[in-house]
């Protein structure tokens, strides 16, 4: 029972990580566009992903030639985590 409990919660976090991933594949995007900064959604997005970038780019130098790659690298580390949580919980069962 406590082996379901713990799966189901695994299976919510994996959950919300993919949730975060596409918020940040959105905010990436949006920085192409160049969007109104007053629009209540563009500030969210930019409130939610802020600290994961400026995270990354404390230890990464990001910023090649005008493109940040901060993003990707936050995916790819997302990717990572969900790939070995994923790995966890079928050992469990």
């Amino acid at each position: 029972m406590i082996i379901e409990i713990i799966q189901g919660i695994g299976s919510i976090f994996i959950g919300l990580i993919n949730i975060y991933i596409w918020v940040v594949i959105i905010a990436a995007l949006l920085s192409f566009v160049n969007p109104d900064p007053f629009n209540p959604i563009v500030q969210f997005l930019y409130r939610v992903t802020n600290p994961a970038y400026s995270f990354v780019r404390r230890f990464v130098r990001t910023n090649f030639n005008g493109l940040d790659l901060a993003p990707l690298i936050i995916i790819i580390g997302l990717q990572i985590i969900i790939v070995l949580l994923s790995s966890i919980l079928r050992a469990l069962y």
